[in-house]
């Protein structure tokens, strides 16, 4: 028996991308090898073990643990006055740009137009670990105020010395430091002219507490927003150098298929073609991207792939295809004795959940440009772990990180898919055949088909309550789904609680909010199961088993907005949802209605969220809406159809999205706490949609809906939910 939490020392298990075999091994001569690392042994070790590594803060670099102290790796003062900070997050739509440009003009008095920063760029920035888990909030924000404090009072210390005052008598304001009583000031610029703060962070931070917050706090504009509504901003997929080709790949039938013959001839006599074949790896690069298609598809191929099963066994090929308890170290969390719970009383409720897997389907595929320099190359990609792609580049062409560079123009969207470097090495073996630039974008087609998926599922449950709604008992079973979020918040004596990993028929990976959608949606239409077994109110059964203060208030206040106790209108019914994932409290409420003929209507969503002090009032509602937006897909319509290693919906025509006469009224309370600090909101806002749909379903039409995506279990009613 073991009460320690699941994964107590590594990263969520549905991080599959990470330990992932990599995506490409290229060959390389013995003449090139020898010349980057010379004569003698050399071992390489497993690429996805390298990576693993370096995503758990295990290796010799810095992690969130241990970020360089000194000031001047993060922040420079330049002569204008301008303030250049720089750090490996990177902007993937989130607007993290414009918070963290707000923490450091607070921190350091300036205004904010005067902030820049420099982003997932590998040559420049401290190493970082990536974008995702919503860990830019409590840690980079917080680390780049800390160094944006110091640095004010380094700059306090400088005029203090140069004039000869206490500091106690100085202060910074408006990008300059001030003496009081005096007409005395000097600009930042003119205090570190000819001169860079080298000092090392303090012990203890002198931050600005939320509370007298100016800067930070309130709602500002986009950084650089007017470029992006106006098309100014160069994604990825826009980026061009001089002489540069389009590189397109010619994929296999299947997934895991293994290249047989393939003949070129037709290809290479196209002009300028240039035509790779590198192991399993076959591709092309052309003057015009017309060209590179045409000469793709003038390529005759033949491959071997065996037979794989389609999504019509999914769910029972997951729970047949679990892997060794010896895999699963750590999935296990038990505390007290469920079975003897469970043999005591007639009164357990059991249910069962099938997930589905889904596509990112971000609105840029992935999109990468690659430029050698004899033995350096430098890539511009799309991806939400710079320092990652640049790891896997190494490994694929053997050759030290050092003589490779990444940047990451600020990309369209990536909601945890793009944390692999699949087109950043793609173009980067074309560009060195063809020893010109090469750039490769995805079509849509590849996007669907290439890209790894959120997981899959099956989640089994099985509680016991008292007579007076108080839980016993929690048995919780994860097949293959994930480890996020699987942990009952919930005040229950007995739990056993497990993760089942399993081999996937599909590659599978991150995706925003991990399996905490599939745990939290499970979990929470369990309780709304167990509240009606009991004929007690959902929100009051809820609370009635909740002791954490912060997330009972977010339920509260959400359902005093929301208007719960409210009389509903006839044929209306209400549902809820909610937990805690990503040290943020939600609360989703849903209201929808039925019509005469049976279909169901979503008529709104309000959630209530706590994650701290709000930054950016602004950017956080957005992330709120835009999470359930985009959770209304998983919850209502999304789902990958697949059969012998080939994905049948592969397009936006086949693949259902949530669109515009879908999305119903969203409103969102921020439960702003200026006495906690601030944490990230890009994941667990999207966890309470789910569960509240079919809670609020079974209200008004008494169908519990146990499966995602929930529409198509309505349609052999005749019914359908939009």
């Amino acid at each position: 028996m073991s009460d320690k939490p699941l994964f107590p020392d590594a990263i969520e298990p549905e991080r599959y991308e990470l330990s992932a075999p990599p995506s490409w091994l290229f060959e390389s001569d013995r003449r090139s090898f020898f010349k980057f690392f010379g004569a003698g042994l050399f071992i390489i070790c497993a690429a996805s073990k390298a990576v693993a590594l370096q995503e758990s803060g295990a290796s010799r670099r810095n992690s969130e643990d241990s970020l360089p102290q000194e000031i001047d790796a993060w922040l420079h003062i330049g002569e204008n006055g301008d303030i250049t900070v720089f750090t490996g997050k990177v902007e993937v739509g989130q607007n993290i740009r414009t918070s963290l440009s707000q923490g450091v003009a607070e921190e350091l008095r300036v205004p904010l137009d005067s902030v820049h920063l420099v982003m997932g760029d590998t040559q420049l920035v401290p190493f970082d670990m990536g974008t995702f888990g919503s860990r830019t909030t409590p840690t980079m924000n917080l680390q780049l105020r800390r160094v944006s404090a110091a640095a004010r009072d380094a700059l306090i210390a400088i005029a203090a010395k140069q004039w000869n005052r206490d500091p106690a008598h100085l202060s910074a304001a408006d990008g300059k430091i001030l003496e009081a009583g005096s007409q005395r000031s000097a600009t930042y610029s003119e205090l570190v002219k000819g001169q860079q703060i080298t000092q090392l962070l303090p012990s203890e931070d002198p931050l600005i507490p939320p509370a007298q917050w100016s800067v930070a706090g309130r709602t500002v504009a986009k950084v650089d927003g007017r470029d992006f509504v106006t098309g100014a901003h160069r994604y990825p997929s826009d980026e061009k150098r001089p002489n540069m080709l389009y590189g397109k790949i010619v994929r296999p039938p299947a997934f895991d298929a293994s290249l047989l013959s393939a003949d070129t001839s037709e290809a290479s006599k196209l002009p300028g073609v240039t035509v790779v074949r590198d192991g399993n790896f076959l591709g092309v690069a052309a003057p015009t991207s017309a060209l590179a298609a045409k000469a793709a598809a003038a390529i005759h191929t033949t491959w071997k792939s065996d037979p794989q099963p389609s999504n019509a066994q999914l769910f029972e090929y997951l729970k047949k295809n679990q892997l060794p308890a010896s895999e699963r170290e750590g999935a296990r969390f038990e505390v007290g004795n469920v079975s003897a719970v469970f043999s005591a009383t007639h009164n357990r409720l059991q249910s069962a959940f099938n997930i589905n897997y889904i596509a990112h389907a971000p609105l840029e595929p992935r999109a990468a440009l690659a430029q050698w320099d004899g033995d350096q190359v430098t890539v511009w990609t799309g991806t939400q772990r710079p320092f990652g792609v640049r790891s896997e580049l190494a490994a694929a062409f053997h050759i030290p990180e050092q003589k490779i560079r990444v940047l990451m123009p600020d990309t369209g969207s990536g909601y945890g898919g793009k944390h692999t470097g699949d087109a950043a090495l793609e173009a980067a073996r074309l560009a060195r055949a063809a020893k010109q630039p090469v750039k490769v974008v995805w079509t849509r087609d590849e996007e669907f088909t290439w890209a790894y998926f959120r997981p899959a599922g099956v989640i089994e449950i099985t509680s016991a309550a008292d007579p007076a709604g108080k839980l016993t008992a929690w048995e919780f079973h994860n097949y293959n789904s994930g480890g996020a979020g699987i942990r009952t918040y919930y005040d229950v004596p007995n739990q056993l609680i497990e993760f089942h990993a399993v081999k996937s028929p599909l590659r599978q990976g991150s995706y925003r909010g991990l399996a905490a959608t599939a745990n939290h949606f499970a979990r929470e239409v369990h309780m709304d199961e167990i509240a009606h077994s009991r004929k007690m109110d959902p929100l009051e059964f809820r609370v009635l088993n909740l002791k954490e203060e912060r997330l009972r208030a977010v339920f509260i206040e959400g359902a005093k907005k929301f208007g719960w106790s409210a009389p509903k209108p006839t044929h209306h019914g209400y549902g809820v949802g909610g937990g805690y994932e990503k040290l943020g409290y939600v609360a989703t409420f849903v209201e929808v209605a039925s019509a005469p003929d049976g279909n169901i209507k979503i008529l709104r969503v309000l959630t209530a969220f706590d994650c701290g002090a709000v930054v950016n009032p602004d950017g956080l509602r957005n992330q709120i809406i835009g999470a359930n937006i985009m959770g209304l897909g998983g919850a209502l319509f999304e789902t990958i159809e697949f059969a012998n290693g080939r994905i049948l919906n592969n397009r936006f025509s086949k693949y259902r999205v949530p669109r515009f006469r879908d999305v119903p009224a969203m409103d969102a309370l921020l439960v702003d706490r200026k006495d906690q600090p601030p944490v990230g909101a890009g994941e667990a806002p999207i966890v309470g949609l789910a569960p509240a749909i079919s809670n609020a379903v079974f209200d008004v039409a008494g169908i519990r809906l146990r499966s995602l995506p929930m529409a198509p279990l309505l349609v052999p009613q005749g019914r359908q939910i939009s």
